[in-house]
């Protein structure tokens, strides 16, 4: 086990791996694991300036993925459990989500509940193209202002 995990840290090494790495960490964080992707994009940009704009658009890409099969996936739980009528919560944010249709995937970028709104929003049956589109264009931007802002307030290379 030791072996393995060791071989599958090399393989994910940003520095040799980079934006194979930061695709799939972006991929995995959109789902509803619990793992963050901006350290992966920071990382490899703080190591390689000159793949900025192609980490943002890697990690862009591998984000909306992910939350695309998050879309999937709720989706699927509606199919197999139609049981989340009644609390008022629920409800409350169900309607929300259904006054704004698509758009509310703009905020899949949220921390905590933005990769759960694109499984509802799957649950939902709402549009998946639309909807793919919508946190595409959130997630771009959270990509391009969290690395924006973590390069600004920590210039200069990492000392290896």
């Amino acid at each position: 086990m030791e072996i393995w995990l060791h071989q599958l840290l090399q393989w994910l090494a940003l520095p040799q791996f980079g934006l194979s790495t930061v695709f799939v960490v972006s991929l995995v964080s959109a789902t509803l694991l619990p793992i963050g992707s901006e350290a992966a994009v920071f990382g490899l940009v703080k190591l390689n300036p000159d793949l900025f704009w192609p980490a943002i658009v890697v990690a862009t890409v591998g984000n909306t993925l992910g939350g695309g099969l998050s879309w999937w996936m709720g989706l699927g739980a509606r199919k197999a459990v139609n049981r989340a009528r009644g609390n008022a919560t629920e409800v409350q944010a169900l309607r929300w989500l259904e006054r704004f249709g698509p758009r509310a995937c703009l905020m899949s970028w949220l921390p905590v509940v933005g990769d759960p709104l694109c499984a509802v929003a799957g649950w939902l049956k709402l549009p998946f193209w639309p909807c793919l589109a919508y946190m595409a264009v959130g997630k771009f931007f959270r990509y391009l202002v969290m690395t924006g802002v973590l390069l600004y307030f920590m210039p200069g290379h990492l000392a290896m």
